[in-house]
């Protein structure tokens, strides 16, 4: 199926229901579905084709119970379950993954949608001690994805889906100074950047390394207010991120940034990345307004698509996390 030709502004929703037939069955994890968030709008666009299972992550239990009550209204028929994911800790991210892993009732997962995230937060360390918007944007998600993969790959057709941004453009990986030297230079928008940065090369590394086995994907939703936004004061902020991309020469300091999204069309391009049957040959890409990114077209950074540097982010995670994933 051809991308749609107004990627930019299409209805997740609609295009969902164009997908009706590769949604229906599917046993689909989601996080990041708090409520007014795009992984809830991408939850509820879904639900309307009848999943098998939608399986709801987070770390709050009365959020998690909201956007199964929104499904239950949604349709009656599609099955739920919560799992407990805090990422701020390793050892609780650990923890979930076992879980899941241990389910009998779910032998495999179609779909992993990684809506999750923080943006543009006080300096800040997870229980790890990583710069916090590094640690739960990547080094958390890196975990959890890699400890849930064996029952991914037991799909016939395994997706995985992990959100990134346009703000990738604001920093590449810090490799002798992920912290900021304990917050002393911290900048809330490079660091920001930097953890996006890695999404990207996660995906584009673990593509490579599953190659035909599943489909892997990092995605850009677009400019939209969601409560991800919430913490931050826009009015004094914005100066800051345009006096950034005034440093690095980027086009949204010239031309401006790019036009406002709703939710409906923030949640289309992971619809996109998550169903689509011609994407086979494109895993590990960054996804855009429903197509493939062209780095001489849009805004992806060199730093954010080298193979060189995504070798170099894995091998630099385990030394950072202590772990060791093969598959």
């Amino acid at each position: 199926m051809a991308p749609p030709a107004n990627g930019d502004s299409i209805s997740g929703h609609d295009l969902a229901a164009t997908y009706a037939d590769n949604i229906k069955g599917k046993i689909i994890l989601v996080t990041g579905t708090s409520q007014g968030s795009l992984g809830e709008e991408y939850c509820l666009a879904i639900a309307k084709s009848e999943p098998k299972l939608l399986i709801l992550a987070g770390r709050n239990a009365e959020k998690l119970q909201f956007i199964i009550s929104a499904i239950a209204k949604a349709n009656p028929k599609v099955a739920t379950k919560s799992l407990n994911l805090d990422l701020e800790s390793v050892a609780e991210v650990k923890k979930a993954a076992a879980i899941v892993n241990s389910w009998d009732d779910v032998p495999h997962i179609d779909v992993f949608c990684h809506h999750a995230a923080i943006m543009g937060t006080p300096y800040g360390t997870t229980v790890d001690g990583f710069e916090k918007q590094l640690g739960v944007n990547y080094i958390a998600p890196w975990v959890f994805t890699n400890s849930i993969l064996p029952k991914i790959l037991k799909s016939e057709s395994p997706r995985i889906v992990l959100l990134s941004s346009d703000g990738h453009r604001w920093g590449p990986i810090r490799w002798h100074d992920p912290n900021f030297k304990g917050g002393e230079n911290y900048n809330r928008w490079h660091a920001y950047g930097q953890s996006k940065t890695a999404v990207q090369l996660y995906a584009l590394h673990l593509g490579k390394v599953l190659g035909k086995r599943a489909q892997v994907f990092s995605v850009n939703p677009g400019v939209i207010m969601t409560p991800l936004g919430a913490n931050i004061d826009w009015a004094g902020e914005f100066g800051d991120i345009i006096r950034i991309d005034l440093e690095l020469g980027n086009d949204e300091a010239v031309n401006g940034w790019p036009k406002y999204k709703s939710k409906e069309a923030g949640i289309a391009t992971a619809v996109y990345a998550s169903f689509d049957q011609d994407l086979a040959d494109h895993t590990g890409a960054y996804l855009l307004d429903c197509q493939v990114s062209n780095p001489y077209l849009h805004t992806v950074r060199p730093w954010a698509f080298s193979e060189v540097e995504a070798t170099r982010l894995w091998k630099w995670t385990e030394e950072l996390t202590n772990e060791k994933f093969s598959f």
